[in-house]
């Protein structure tokens, strides 16, 4: 699409949406003509601007009004116009200090880096992990009644949970301690998304070294604790009040209601969030592009968490209306993303 406008065109485009990201209002060609670079009068830029809308990349939001760029329009500038900036030093420093574990689990480190991020992009920010993103150290099940156990896993960071567990009746002592070492042995420094597959299928093809009611526990424990494969995830979301803080229309007041609702609403969310694994780096979904984020007037720029194996285990990302500070932000959740990486690796 890009190439089908030419330069004239690509610029007008471009100095609409920057005034849109920055004003939030329509874009007359009076404004246009002071600021284009070359002599061009409002009625040359009005014929291109009739041009742009007809090609589906402007709309006028009622008559006589400037132009505004549709969702169409600010893809376009994204993929094609955009000018990604970069962080400061001082703003990277600040983004790894937030993002320290040293004295602190990891849930409180991506609590202060996702309301650093909140901060710095000026909008919401989000970030999702599996429940046990970070490496494991040891697991013990202990018997508490007949058919019933608890499992005690212990991260590397230092963190305990604990959770009851259905174990065979007939199980003593010996086959919950061998279940555990076992288990220990396997997942020591992994998570549990990135060995569960491969612990399950040895089990299934006989290759462990497992009883028939020690490998029983073992799939008690490890269903107990799926990660993304059964849904649990710390889901951490800051700075929703920032919404609401350029709200001037009543339309733009309905939009955020939605957005409250869709941040609320854990599941959805976490839908959109986990689409980044399909994905390389930084995404963004502007407006109704993608079935998973159909509200129009928002848009969601999201990277990838990978962990010391590359493997993906979670997302954070920046959440709210479609005239998001891109060139600003992309590189803010970039950076984060990576800080936060480390963490979880």
């Amino acid at each position: 699409m890009l190439r089908d406008l030419n330069q004239r065109s690509r610029e007008i485009l471009r100095l609409i949406v920057d005034e849109y990201l920055a004003t939030g209002e329509p874009v007359g060609s009076r404004t246009l003509s002071r600021r284009f670079p070359q002599t061009l009068s409002p009625a040359s830029i009005r014929g291109v601007m009739a041009d742009l809308e007809e090609a589906g990349l402007l709309y006028a939001p009622h008559t006589s009004a400037g132009r505004l760029p549709t969702e169409r329009g600010l893809r376009l500038f994204v993929d094609g116009l955009l000018e990604v900036g970069d962080l400061t030093e001082t703003e990277r420093r600040d983004i790894d200090n937030r993002a320290r574990v040293v004295g602190r689990n990891v849930e409180q480190a991506l609590t202060e880096a996702t309301e650093r991020l909140s901060g710095l992009a000026n909008a919401a920010a989000l970030v999702a992990v599996p429940k046990h993103g970070a490496a494991l150290a040891q697991i013990e099940f202990v018997p508490l009644a007949p058919g019933r156990a608890l499992a005690v896993v212990v991260t590397a960071d230092g963190q305990v949970e604990n959770r009851v567990i259905d174990a065979p009746s007939g199980l003593g002592p010996a086959g919950l301690t061998q279940a555990g070492n076992y288990l220990t042995q396997r997942l020591r420094g992994r998570t549990f998304a990135e060995a569960r597959a491969e612990i399950l299928a040895e089990i299934q093809q006989h290759r462990s070294e497992l009883d028939a009611l020690s490998a029983r526990v073992v799939e008690s424990g490890l269903a107990a604790w799926g990660g993304e494969a059964d849904g649990r995830s710390t889901l951490i979301v800051k700075g929703q009040a920032r919404l609401l803080e350029d709200v001037s229309a009543l339309g733009d007041l309905e939009r955020m209601r939605e957005l409250f609702g869709l941040l609320e609403s854990r599941q959805e969310l976490l839908k959109v969030l986990d689409s980044t694994d399909r994905g390389e780096g930084v995404r963004i979904f502007i407006g109704r592009e993608n079935q998973l984020f159909a509200m129009s007037g928002c848009a969601m720029i999201v990277a990838p968490l990978r962990g010391a194996r590359q493997t993906v285990v979670g997302a954070i990302g920046v959440i709210g209306p479609t005239r998001l500070n891109y060139a600003r932000i992309i590189p803010m959740v970039d950076y984060t993303a990576r800080v936060v990486g480390k963490i979880l690796g």
